[in-house]
């Protein structure tokens, strides 16, 4: 079967076969581990998967790709749940799971958003937009590093592991992509943090990025108080780390 890509839904298949095997060795499947592959294309990660695991779940919204897979595929090897990946129930009854998947960019960071609301994932493992991994995994004092980096390094661990070029896929996408790892942070309780606030005085401080901390959260925080936590008042918000962001977090009422 010849399938057109999609650009709904942002379809985009690897054929690299080099960089297929790199991939799954980023992964690093265990025969006892429950893998969820989101959006599985034409099975170029899903193939190899099944015959490190012998079983893989997906999920996916395209007929004419659930089509090819329930033909290329018995129930033994593939579970296929059908829809959409920002609708779907990842709990899976508490079962400890394992994410993975060639993201279409357009979506990518709504899904890691919404993974995140679930404990029972062990780690994640995603193809995405290289500028967005750059972006998830940017340290302070650096252009790339905004609310994306501090939202998801609040909660993980994040790495950048391979970059992967536009010539790997059919159709070549117009940008440069990147594997980055996602993995539950254990080195402190973040489970403590309170994200709707810390989303909201990063929201405020990257919002106009090149003014002061001072200026960016006047409608927040006094000047004093930005200072009781060891910041100083004229940086901006790409100077401030992690973990002043939440500290800064903690004094909203």
């Amino acid at each position: 079967m010849k399938h057109i890509p999609r650009k709904r839904f942002g379809q985009n298949f690897l054929k690299d076969n080099y960089v297929i095997n790199q991939i799954i060795e980023c992964i690093n499947p265990q025969a006892d581990q429950t893998i969820v592959e989101i959006g599985p294309g034409l099975a170029a990660l899903t193939k190899p998967l099944i015959e490190r695991l012998g079983h893989i779940n997906v999920v996916e919204l395209d007929r004419d790709i659930i089509d090819f897979l329930k033909k290329n595929f018995n129930s033994q090897q593939i579970t296929i749940h059908e829809g959409d990946a920002l609708k779907f129930d990842f709990a899976m009854n508490g079962q400890k799971i394992r994410v993975v998947g060639n993201l279409p960019y357009n979506i990518s960071t709504p899904i890691m958003f919404y993974l995140s609301n679930f404990s029972n994932i062990q780690d994640m493992t995603f193809m995405l937009q290289k500028e967005v991994v750059e972006r998830i995994c940017a340290s302070p004092n650096n252009k790339d590093y905004g609310k994306l980096s501090i939202m998801l390094q609040y909660k993980y661990k994040c790495r950048h592991l391979l970059d992967v070029a536009p010539e790997s896929f059919y159709p070549a996408p117009k940008v440069n992509s990147a594997i980055v790892s996602l993995t539950p942070r254990s080195d402190y309780d973040w489970q403590i943090v309170n994200e709707q606030k810390l989303n909201h005085v990063v929201s405020q401080a990257f919002n106009q990025r090149r003014k002061t901390i001072n200026n960016s959260l006047k409608n927040l925080l006094s000047t004093e108080q930005i200072q009781s936590c060891g910041i100083d008042p004229t940086v901006r918000a790409e100077n401030i780390t992690l973990e002043n962001f939440i500290k800064l977090s903690q004094l909203i009422d």
